[in-house]
């Protein structure tokens, strides 16, 4: 089956007012942007998103934050997206705080058919207790805290219940897919594309580069193309670094005082010793 389709924006066109999103990627690296950009382009609205972080202000899901068009998050981090804190601290978007490994076994569960799962992390916290801010009111309390999570005892350690995570659909960037939706994924952005993928009841691909069926080794596939609907061309330049460090120029490094050539070893001073007592 040829899943490739035309556009961004014929691949996003039935998302609805008000859908689960899960999305892909890390930072701004391995981001569906092609799809997310078309998404704010159809002007989509009242989403509710999973993802990692919510991109930067001017990039990525920052765009659709920007927009007005995200009502809710969970996400492990804030990010560099000051518009993000800004509306979480003014009550304008509710946030989901979730530590990072347990977003991604979240998102795995859900993929795999598993409704929920213990785990250690957050024992002893608040999100063991309770009462982290989702929500702040105008005012600044908070109008919608976090439940406490069920605890449960195995082999003498505490463990918490997560539920796993579902999603009406889910956007994804692979570095190559096939036309079956078979998808391979490029370095760091195979750490949640891939379960983001999965986790999703419909799942939209963008590809740098597509490829015949049959062209991919079976063995090099990250992704199987019986989770993937559909897949859209993305342009492969189409690409952010969130924060870029930059070597200082040799020219422009403190000079280094010059050390003598000369190779002295340690001073010993030998301490007197009694007569007699000396080996």
């Amino acid at each position: 089956m040829d899943k490739v389709v035309d556009s961004a924006e014929q691949a996003v066109a039935g998302i609805p007012d008000g859908a689960s999103l899960a999305v892909g990627g890390f930072g701004v690296c391995g981001i569906p942007s092609a799809l997310i950009a078309a998404l704010v382009r159809a002007g989509t609205g009242g989403l509710r998103v999973v993802s990692n972080n919510c991109g930067l202000d001017d990039w990525g899901l920052g765009l659709l934050l920007r927009a007005g068009r995200i009502v809710r998050m969970t996400s492990s981090y804030v990010g560099e997206n000051k518009e993000f804190a800004r509306q979480y601290l003014s009550g304008e978007l509710e946030v989901e705080l979730t530590p990072q490994g347990t977003l991604a076994e979240r998102l795995r569960a859900g993929g795999a058919g598993i409704p929920a799962f213990f785990t250690p992390a957050g024992v002893g916290t608040q999100v063991e207790e309770g009462g982290l801010p989702w929500r702040y009111a105008a005012d600044g309390t908070v109008a919608v805290a976090s439940p406490p999570k069920e605890v449960r005892e195995f082999g003498g350690g505490r463990y918490l219940l997560e539920e796993a995570i579902t999603a009406d659909v889910s956007l994804v960037r692979a570095a190559v897919a096939d036309r079956h939706g078979n998808c391979v994924f490029h370095a760091a952005a195979a750490n949640f594309n891939p379960l983001v993928a999965m986790a999703g009841r419909v799942t939209l691909v963008e590809a740098e580069r597509i490829v015949e069926a049959g062209e991919l080794d079976p063995g090099a596939v990250h992704l199987p193309g019986v989770f993937v609907d559909q897949v859209v061309a993305a342009d492969p330049e189409d690409r952010r670094v969130e924060r870029r460090t930059v070597r200082v120029p040799a020219e422009a490094a403190a000079p280094v005082a010059p050390q003598s050539s000369a190779v002295t070893g340690p001073t010993i001073t030998k301490s007197a010793t009694p007569a007699g007592t000396e080996n």
